[in-house]
C-alpha cells in the first residue's frame, strides 16, 4: 500500500475512485517509520468491493513464494483503528492481540478482513501484523481488481521498491485473479500518469522475513530517543506502543 493510500485510513476521507468515505483513525499522524519488506506467502485477489469494485486484495501465508509488501510503523491504536474500518467496524477500541501474538494468528469474525495474522518473525523489535481472510486462497474463487486498487498496489510498489515498469508488471501478473490484459493500463496510470507522491531515496528491497523464528532480542539493550528521520530509519524510537503492520496487503474494505 502506498503512503497515500495509508492517509485515508490514518486521517479520513475518501479516496479516489473509491465510493466510501473513511472515518479515519484516533491518532491521525503519519507511520514512525515505513519499508519494504517480504513475508511468507502471497496476495491473491477475490470477493467483491461494494466500495472499489472488482476483486479485494487478501494475503494467504500458505501460498508459494513471498509477498512483496509495504510495511509501516504505527501504535496499536492506529492498528487497531484501521482494522476495525476494514472490518467495517467503527473506529475507537483498541484491539486484544494477545492470541495473534501468541499463537500468530486471531479470528475476530466471520468477515474477508476479520482474521489477524502474525506475518513472520518480529522486525526490529516489533511485531509484523496484517488483517485477511480465514480461508486460503484455494477455497474461494478469484476475481480481478478494480483499475483504481490494482493501481494502489502498484503505486505502492513502486514507492516501497523502486521498481522499474516492468518489474512491476511481472509481479502484478503473477497475483491469483489479475487478468494481464489489465496490467498495462494500471501502469501507465502509476508511471506515466497521476504522482505517486514526492521522491525518495530508493528503500532496501532485500529484506525477507525467515519463515522460522529468530532468537529473541536483548532486554538489556536500549535503543536512545531521537528525532525521526527520513532515511535513518533505524534511530527512531516511537513514543507509544508500536506495531508493523503490513496493512500494504489490504487497501480495500470488507464487504
Amino acid at each position: 500500500m502506498s503512503s497515500r493510500r495509508l492517509r485515508y485510513y490514518l486521517a479520513g476521507g475518501r479516496p479516489p475512485g473509491n465510493s466510501r468515505r473513511y472515518p479515519g483513525a484516533r491518532d491521525g499522524r503519519a507511520p514512525a517509520r515505513s519499508r519494504a519488506l517480504r513475508i511468507p506467502g502471497g496476495v491473491y485477489f477475490a470477493g467483491h468491493s461494494r466500495a472499489w469494485g472488482g476483486g479485494l486484495a487478501l494475503y494467504d501465508p500458505q501460498l508459494p513464494g513471498a509477498a512483496a509488501v509495504h510495511a509501516h510503523l504505527i501504535t496499536i491504536q492506529q492498528f487497531s483503528d484501521i482494522a476495525a474500518q476494514e472490518m467495517a467496524r467503527t473506529p475507537g477500541c483498541d484491539l486484544d492481540l494477545t492470541e495473534v501474538l501468541g499463537t500468530g494468528r486471531a479470528q475476530l469474525g466471520p468477515g474477508r478482513y476479520e482474521t489477524l495474522l502474525r506475518a513472520g518473525p518480529d522486525l526490529d523489535g516489533f511485531p509484523v501484523l496484517t488483517f485477511t481472510a480465514p480461508w486460503q486462497a484455494h477455497q474461494t474463487p478469484w476475481r480481478p481488481p478494480a483499475p483504481h486498487y490494482l493501481a494502489l498496489l502498484a503505486r505502492g510498489l513502486r514507492e516501497a521498491y523502486g521498481w522499474a515498469p516492468e518489474r512491476t508488471a511481472d509481479y502484478l501478473r503473477a497475483l491469483p485473479g489479475v487478468r494481464a490484459e489489465q496490467v498495462p493500463a494500471v501502469l501507465d496510470r502509476v508511471y506515466r500518469g497521476e504522482p505517486v507522491g514526492p521522491a525518495r531515496p530508493p528503500v532496501r528491497a532485500d529484506i525477507t522475513l525467515p519463515t522460522a523464528p529468530r532468537p529473541a532480542v536483548r532486554p538489556d539493550i536500549t535503543l536512545p530517543a531521537a528525532p525521526r528521520l527520513a532515511v535513518r530509519a533505524d534511530i527512531t524510537l516511537p513514543a507509544a506502543p508500536r506495531t508493523t503492520a503490513t496493512t500494504g496487503l489490504t487497501p480495500g474494505r470488507r464487504g
